[in-house]
């Protein structure tokens, strides 16, 4: 490839970037220039003529003079605003390739920590604790999403008489959540027999959740306060929440509810439909180890 077209791609992408960097902001960073300017290197690449101008350099090894420069920009970038849609061709692909490279990380962590993510003695089994699938779902009790996602995993387990539920508390949304997340991990060492009933209860419950509500519920279903405010303070009951937030980041977790299986990450309340086709896609690929 001649040099003046490769410094006709850094060009396109320069212009591109600027343009990329306002439509991109619904992300956390803005793209990066030289991934950008590969995916206009290759739109370039399909479209000769627009560097098949007097300007271009024919030489094998040359460089584009100052002339040069000006009158590839300038046709790239007339070329550009009269086909906007480029810029988001090259953005929504640019998104693809990084949730693709993100998917291919999360994927070889879930096989690298499988231990913790789905047999950690920090949790608590919902469903068929012997079942040939498992489903992590990491919560918050003030998440209004998990609230709603609720009843699809209630309806998932009383279906599959094979799905196995791993809960792990992710106390994202504040103080108040971290406070309940510490009573219900107390609940599980301490009243192990009363937690999915303490589960129910608090997660379906429609006020702001804190640890004094969750105590005055742990307190309703008969289970020892004395002990579960003892159990509270104990290194294990930090233990559980901080090895939560170890597996969260290296899963690229940042929200509620977040569900692992064995072969990908889901991430939302995306409903019983699409959750019991993520289960069955996964108890095929327990079934052939994947």
């Amino acid at each position: 490839m001649k040099s003046g077209i490769s410094a006709a791609f850094t060009l396109a992408a320069a212009i591109v970037f600027g343009t990329a960097g306002y439509l991109y902001g619904s992300k956390s960073g803005a793209p990066d220039e030289a991934a950008i300017g590969a995916v206009v290197g290759t739109y370039l690449e399909t479209h000769p003529e627009l560097l098949a101008n007097d300007e271009a350099p024919e030489a094998a090894d040359a460089d584009l003079n100052g002339t040069q420069v000006a009158a590839v920009e300038g046709l790239i970038r007339s070329h550009l605003i009269a086909n906007p849609e480029i810029v988001s061709d090259a953005i929504a692909e640019l998104q693809r390739k990084e949730i693709e490279a993100e998917q291919a990380v999360q994927i070889s962590n879930i096989t690298a920590d499988k231990e913790r993510i789905f047999s950690s003695p920090r949790q608590f089994v919902l469903g068929n604790p012997d079942g040939n699938v498992t489903l992590v779902e990491f919560f918050d009790y003030n998440c209004g999403y998990c609230k709603r996602a609720h009843a699809d995993m209630v309806k998932l387990i009383e279906e599959d008489e094979n799905l196995r539920v791993v809960l792990k508390e992710f106390p994202v949304l504040g103080e108040g959540s971290v406070e309940a997340a510490k009573v219900s991990i107390a609940v599980n060492m301490t009243a192990p027999e009363k937690f999915s009933e303490f589960h129910d209860t608090l997660l379906l419950d429609r006020g702001r959740i804190d640890g004094n509500r969750a105590i005055a519920v742990a307190e309703d279903l008969g289970i020892d306060i004395a002990k579960i405010r003892e159990t509270m303070g104990s290194d294990e009951v930090g233990a559980t929440i901080e090895e939560s937030y170890q597996l969260a980041e290296k899963l690229s977790l940042t929200g509620t509810p977040s569900y692992v299986t064995a072969k990908e990450v889901v991430v939302g309340a995306v409903g019983y439909d699409i959750l019991k086709a993520k289960i069955e896609d996964a108890r095929d690929c327990e079934a052939a180890t994947c």
